[in-house]
């Protein structure tokens, strides 16, 4: 998979995607990605790429231009699956969509800034768009970074047990049930018996069970 991320701070991505899990899927060559400074297509010499908005009003726009001309660049290379925008007014992503998009060749995230891009990259250029949460960021590379965590973790030979990610939280609409390692004894405090059963049988009914119970009293929307 390859995903091209469009941005004005490239450096606020260099830490979460050259570190653990990123790290060695991009070791791997099963993951590429490649940050591209907006400021390459600025519209003048000092590298504008924003400008006051239309009606007045606080803050500055991305204008159409330099993202217009960053997409098309990108696009002689080769074909995208999605244009991805990442907006507070977009779908919430959720393990259903992160499933989605690790199942794509080819990605573009446009992060945002200041007031957002201009409407007409959104109608002209972006086929999907996605929120972290219902919350405002000072910009969108912390939840670029989020999407291509949660997209490349799942990607086949990531990570070291195949299985791991299909017991993840969400994957079956459900909350994961509580874990447990070393020491068997902690405190006082000590491991579920039936989790030292050795019956897999019996220990994945007591992992549903308890994941039912937790998602009961956590997120109940999520049972509905």
């Amino acid at each position: 998979m390859r995903i091209d991320i469009i941005t004005v701070l490239p450096e606020l991505l260099e830490s979460p995607l050259n570190h653990s899990i990123m790290k060695r899927a991009k070791d791997k060559g099963l993951l590429q990605v490649y940050t591209h400074n907006l400021r390459q297509w600025a519209v003048n010499a000092y590298g504008q790429v924003d400008d006051y908005q239309y009606g007045g009003g606080a803050g500055m726009v991305m204008m159409c231009e330099p993202l217009a001309n960053a997409i098309e660049s990108l696009q002689k290379e080769r074909s995208y699956d999605e244009i991805i925008y990442v907006t507070p007014d977009g779908a919430m992503l959720n393990q259903k969509l992160a499933n989605q998009l690790s199942m794509k060749d080819n990605l573009i995230i446009i992060c945002g800034h200041y007031k957002g891009i201009d409407q007409r990259i959104r109608d002209l250029y972006v086929t999907k768009e996605i929120s972290i949460g219902d919350y405002v960021l000072s910009g969108g590379e912390l939840a670029a970074a989020i999407i291509v965590d949660s997209v490349g973790r799942l990607l086949p030979g990531v990570l070291n047990d195949e299985t791991s990610a299909l017991f993840d939280s969400f994957q079956d609409d459900l909350l994961a049930p509580p874990v447990y390692t070393r020491p068997e004894d902690f405190r006082g405090s000590k491991v579920p018996e039936v989790l030292l059963s050795g019956n897999p049988r019996i220990i994945e009914d007591w992992r549903h069970e308890k994941a039912l119970e937790i998602t009961g009293a956590k997120r109940p929307d999520l049972l509905k």
